[in-house]
Protein backbone atom coordinates (compact mmCIF):
# COMPACT_ATOMS: atom_id res chain seq x y z
CA UNK A 1 0.00 0.00 0.00
CA UNK A 2 1.43 3.37 -0.65
CA UNK A 3 0.54 7.06 0.96
CA UNK A 4 -1.31 8.01 -2.05
CA UNK A 5 -3.90 4.74 -1.47
CA UNK A 6 -4.61 6.00 2.46
CA UNK A 7 -7.39 8.64 3.09
CA UNK A 8 -5.51 10.07 6.07
CA UNK A 9 -8.87 11.64 7.23
CA UNK A 10 -11.11 8.33 7.34
CA UNK A 11 -8.55 6.33 8.39
CA UNK A 12 -8.00 8.61 11.45
CA UNK A 13 -11.56 7.79 12.64
CA UNK A 14 -11.33 4.20 12.08
CA UNK A 15 -8.21 4.38 14.44
CA UNK A 16 -10.11 6.18 17.12
CA UNK A 17 -12.75 4.22 17.08
CA UNK A 18 -10.38 1.35 17.21
CA UNK A 19 -8.45 2.79 20.12
CA UNK A 20 -11.82 2.70 22.15
CA UNK A 21 -11.93 -1.08 21.58
CA UNK A 22 -8.63 -1.46 22.53
CA UNK A 23 -9.34 0.91 25.72
CA UNK A 24 -12.02 -0.91 26.61
CA UNK A 25 -10.14 -4.48 26.78
CA UNK A 26 -8.13 -2.54 28.63
CA UNK A 27 -10.53 -1.66 31.01
CA UNK A 28 -12.09 -4.81 31.37
CA UNK A 29 -8.93 -6.32 33.02
CA UNK A 30 -8.53 -2.39 35.19
CA UNK A 31 -11.92 -3.26 36.67
CA UNK A 32 -10.44 -6.79 38.43
CA UNK A 33 -7.75 -8.04 40.09
CA UNK A 34 -4.58 -8.22 37.51
CA UNK A 35 -0.96 -10.26 37.87
CA UNK A 36 2.27 -7.43 36.94
CA UNK A 37 5.45 -9.65 35.61
CA UNK A 38 8.45 -7.51 33.99
CA UNK A 39 10.08 -7.93 30.50
CA UNK A 40 14.12 -7.88 29.99
CA UNK A 41 14.59 -4.40 31.26
CA UNK A 42 12.33 -4.58 34.08
CA UNK A 43 9.22 -2.62 32.81
CA UNK A 44 6.24 -4.06 33.95
CA UNK A 45 3.53 -6.11 31.59
CA UNK A 46 0.01 -7.16 32.34
CA UNK A 47 -2.69 -8.63 30.70
CA UNK A 48 -4.14 -6.06 29.49
CA UNK A 49 -1.04 -4.97 27.99
CA UNK A 50 -1.42 -7.87 25.81
CA UNK A 51 -5.04 -7.77 24.98
CA UNK A 52 -4.99 -4.20 23.76
CA UNK A 53 -2.36 -5.46 21.69
CA UNK A 54 -4.27 -8.12 20.20
CA UNK A 55 -7.20 -5.61 19.82
CA UNK A 56 -4.91 -3.55 17.55
CA UNK A 57 -3.31 -5.90 15.53
CA UNK A 58 -6.35 -7.40 14.83
CA UNK A 59 -8.36 -3.76 13.56
CA UNK A 60 -5.41 -2.58 11.96
CA UNK A 61 -4.55 -5.85 9.63
CA UNK A 62 -8.23 -4.99 9.15
CA UNK A 63 -8.16 -1.39 7.97
CA UNK A 64 -4.80 -1.96 6.27
CA UNK A 65 -3.93 -5.81 5.26
CA UNK A 66 -0.44 -4.64 3.78
CA UNK A 67 0.55 -2.48 6.18
CA UNK A 68 3.13 -4.11 8.68
CA UNK A 69 2.79 -3.48 12.25
CA UNK A 70 5.67 -2.65 15.00
CA UNK A 71 4.15 -3.20 18.33
CA UNK A 72 5.77 -3.12 21.78
CA UNK A 73 4.35 -6.53 23.20
CA UNK A 74 4.60 -7.87 19.52
CA UNK A 75 8.07 -9.65 18.18
CA UNK A 76 11.28 -7.86 17.85
CA UNK A 77 12.41 -7.01 13.59
CA UNK A 78 15.54 -6.63 12.38
CA UNK A 79 16.52 -2.84 10.80
CA UNK A 80 17.24 -4.89 7.53
CA UNK A 81 13.63 -5.97 7.22
CA UNK A 82 11.60 -3.12 8.49
CA UNK A 83 13.63 -0.88 6.85
CA UNK A 84 12.16 -1.61 3.60
CA UNK A 85 8.56 -0.69 4.60
CA UNK A 86 7.56 2.44 3.37
CA UNK A 87 4.59 2.89 6.02
CA UNK A 88 4.35 1.09 9.08
CA UNK A 89 2.10 1.51 12.14
CA UNK A 90 4.03 2.18 15.06
CA UNK A 91 2.34 0.98 18.03
CA UNK A 92 2.01 0.89 21.84
CA UNK A 93 -1.05 -0.94 23.23
CA UNK A 94 -1.06 0.13 26.63
CA UNK A 95 1.34 3.44 27.34
CA UNK A 96 2.19 4.06 30.67
CA UNK A 97 1.61 0.20 32.04
CA UNK A 98 3.48 1.64 35.37
CA UNK A 99 0.28 4.26 35.99
CA UNK A 100 -2.04 1.39 35.16
CA UNK A 101 -0.58 -1.05 37.80
CA UNK A 102 -1.14 2.65 40.48
CA UNK A 103 -4.58 2.55 39.49
CA UNK A 104 -4.22 6.21 38.89
CA UNK A 105 -5.53 6.22 34.92
CA UNK A 106 -2.90 8.43 33.47
CA UNK A 107 -1.87 5.25 30.82
CA UNK A 108 -3.01 5.27 27.16
CA UNK A 109 -3.26 3.64 23.91
CA UNK A 110 -0.97 4.86 21.49
CA UNK A 111 -0.92 4.07 17.12
CA UNK A 112 0.90 5.99 15.30
CA UNK A 113 1.15 5.63 11.30
CA UNK A 114 4.75 6.38 10.10
CA UNK A 115 5.51 7.05 6.32
CA UNK A 116 9.68 7.16 6.13
CA UNK A 117 10.63 8.07 9.44
CA UNK A 118 8.14 10.45 9.74
CA UNK A 119 4.53 10.05 12.36
CA UNK A 120 1.97 11.14 9.75
CA UNK A 121 -1.10 9.93 11.88
CA UNK A 122 -1.39 9.82 15.89
CA UNK A 123 -3.79 8.79 17.76
CA UNK A 124 -3.74 8.87 21.70
CA UNK A 125 -6.39 8.32 24.02
CA UNK A 126 -6.79 7.59 27.37
CA UNK A 127 -9.34 4.80 28.52
CA UNK A 128 -10.25 5.96 31.67
CA UNK A 129 -11.16 9.37 31.12
CA UNK A 130 -12.44 8.32 27.30
CA UNK A 131 -10.53 11.59 26.08
CA UNK A 132 -9.57 10.89 22.79
CA UNK A 133 -6.22 13.25 20.96
CA UNK A 134 -5.73 12.70 16.79
CA UNK A 135 -4.28 14.43 14.18
CA UNK A 136 -3.14 13.21 10.87
CA UNK A 137 -0.29 15.10 8.34
CA UNK A 138 -1.97 18.31 7.14
CA UNK A 139 -5.33 18.05 8.62
CA UNK A 140 -4.75 19.67 12.11
CA UNK A 141 -4.59 18.49 15.81
CA UNK A 142 -8.21 17.65 18.08
CA UNK A 143 -9.52 16.00 21.41
CA UNK A 144 -12.69 14.07 21.32
CA UNK A 145 -14.21 12.91 24.46
CA UNK A 146 -17.05 10.08 24.52
CA UNK A 147 -20.10 10.96 23.31
CA UNK A 148 -18.88 14.77 22.03
CA UNK A 149 -17.63 16.47 18.97
CA UNK A 150 -14.12 17.10 18.13
CA UNK A 151 -12.20 20.01 19.20
CA UNK A 152 -9.44 21.54 17.40
CA UNK A 153 -6.42 21.95 19.89
CA UNK A 154 -3.38 24.10 19.17
CA UNK A 155 -0.43 24.44 21.18
CA UNK A 156 0.50 27.82 22.89
CA UNK A 157 2.98 30.50 22.47
CA UNK A 158 5.15 31.56 25.90
CA UNK A 159 5.44 34.80 27.00
CA UNK A 160 9.33 34.28 28.62
CA UNK A 161 7.47 34.60 32.07
CA UNK A 162 5.25 32.10 34.15
CA UNK A 163 5.68 28.72 32.49
CA UNK A 164 3.97 25.21 32.99
CA UNK A 165 6.17 22.27 33.00
CA UNK A 166 4.74 18.91 32.18
CA UNK A 167 6.70 15.76 34.19
CA UNK A 168 6.57 12.46 34.62
CA UNK A 169 4.42 11.18 36.94
CA UNK A 170 6.62 8.26 38.06
CA UNK A 171 10.22 9.28 36.75
CA UNK A 172 11.61 12.41 37.84
CA UNK A 173 15.76 12.46 36.53
CA UNK A 174 18.73 14.39 38.53
CA UNK A 175 18.34 16.27 35.09
CA UNK A 176 14.88 16.92 35.27
CA UNK A 177 15.51 18.53 38.58
CA UNK A 178 18.45 20.46 36.80
CA UNK A 179 15.57 21.74 34.43
CA UNK A 180 13.52 22.94 36.87
CA UNK A 181 16.39 24.68 38.81
CA UNK A 182 16.69 26.58 35.95
CA UNK A 183 13.37 29.05 36.26
CA UNK A 184 12.64 31.05 39.31
CA UNK A 185 8.53 30.46 38.96
CA UNK A 186 6.54 27.10 37.30
CA UNK A 187 3.80 24.98 37.09
CA UNK A 188 4.63 21.78 37.01
CA UNK A 189 1.99 19.03 35.95
CA UNK A 190 2.81 15.66 36.63
CA UNK A 191 0.85 12.94 33.89
CA UNK A 192 1.74 9.45 32.78
CA UNK A 193 2.31 8.37 29.29
CA UNK A 194 1.45 10.28 25.92
CA UNK A 195 -0.55 12.42 28.07
CA UNK A 196 2.21 14.45 29.04
CA UNK A 197 2.88 15.64 25.31
CA UNK A 198 -0.85 15.98 24.47
CA UNK A 199 -1.31 18.93 26.91
CA UNK A 200 1.45 20.56 25.34
CA UNK A 201 -0.18 20.19 22.33
CA UNK A 202 -3.52 21.63 23.61
CA UNK A 203 -1.90 24.32 25.53
CA UNK A 204 -2.26 23.51 28.60
CA UNK A 205 1.69 23.04 29.07
CA UNK A 206 4.23 24.97 27.70
CA UNK A 207 6.82 22.34 27.40
CA UNK A 208 7.51 18.68 28.08
CA UNK A 209 11.33 17.81 29.16
CA UNK A 210 12.16 14.03 28.73
CA UNK A 211 15.82 13.40 30.04
CA UNK A 212 15.61 9.30 30.08
CA UNK A 213 15.09 6.65 28.20
CA UNK A 214 11.82 6.09 25.85
CA UNK A 215 10.86 4.01 22.60
CA UNK A 216 9.68 5.01 18.94
CA UNK A 217 6.18 3.79 19.85
CA UNK A 218 6.31 5.85 23.05
CA UNK A 219 6.07 9.31 20.96
CA UNK A 220 5.50 8.99 16.89
CA UNK A 221 1.70 9.20 17.99
CA UNK A 222 2.17 12.14 20.10
CA UNK A 223 4.62 13.83 17.79
CA UNK A 224 1.77 13.81 14.69
CA UNK A 225 -0.67 15.24 17.26
CA UNK A 226 2.16 17.80 18.72
CA UNK A 227 3.12 18.88 15.36
CA UNK A 228 -0.21 19.53 13.87
CA UNK A 229 -1.10 21.47 16.60
CA UNK A 230 1.59 24.12 16.20
CA UNK A 231 4.46 22.61 18.16
CA UNK A 232 7.53 20.40 17.96
CA UNK A 233 8.92 17.00 19.32
CA UNK A 234 12.77 17.25 19.23
CA UNK A 235 15.86 15.38 20.32
CA UNK A 236 18.02 18.08 22.56
CA UNK A 237 20.43 18.74 19.67
CA UNK A 238 16.82 20.72 18.05
CA UNK A 239 16.45 18.11 15.10
CA UNK A 240 12.56 16.38 15.41
CA UNK A 241 12.25 12.57 16.35
CA UNK A 242 12.45 9.89 13.43
CA UNK A 243 11.00 6.15 13.32
CA UNK A 244 12.62 3.58 11.80
CA UNK A 245 15.37 4.62 10.83
CA UNK A 246 17.94 2.85 13.14
CA UNK A 247 18.52 -0.66 14.78
CA UNK A 248 17.58 0.47 18.56
CA UNK A 249 14.36 1.46 18.70
CA UNK A 250 14.92 3.93 21.61
CA UNK A 251 14.87 7.27 21.28
CA UNK A 252 17.29 10.38 22.55
CA UNK A 253 16.10 12.62 25.24
CA UNK A 254 13.45 15.17 23.95
CA UNK A 255 11.67 18.07 24.58
CA UNK A 256 8.07 18.96 23.43
CA UNK A 257 7.48 22.73 22.94
CA UNK A 258 4.52 24.48 22.24
CA UNK A 259 6.17 27.47 21.08
CA UNK A 260 8.57 26.10 18.43
CA UNK A 261 9.84 29.80 17.75
CA UNK A 262 11.65 30.13 21.43
CA UNK A 263 15.17 29.21 22.12
CA UNK A 264 14.36 26.33 24.47
CA UNK A 265 17.67 24.12 24.03
CA UNK A 266 19.19 27.07 25.88
CA UNK A 267 17.51 26.61 29.12
CA UNK A 268 18.78 23.01 29.26
CA UNK A 269 21.65 22.02 31.77
CA UNK A 270 24.92 21.82 30.90
CA UNK A 271 24.90 17.85 32.46
CA UNK A 272 22.37 16.77 29.21
CA UNK A 273 24.51 18.68 26.42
Amino acid sequence: MRLDDIDLKSLVTDVCDLAVVAGDAILDIYSQEFSVTHKSDLSPLTEADMASHYVLLKGLSRLTPTVPILSEEGDSVSLKERGEWPLLWLIDPLDGTREFVKRNGEFSVNISLVYGAESILGVVYAPVTKLCYFAYLGGGAYKKYAGEGSQKIAARGWDGKHITIAGSRSKHTANFEKFLAGFSSYELISLGSALKSCVVAEGDADIYARFGPTSEWDTAAAQCIVEEAGGQMMALNGQPLLYNRKESLLNPSFLVVGDSTHPWCDYLPDAVL
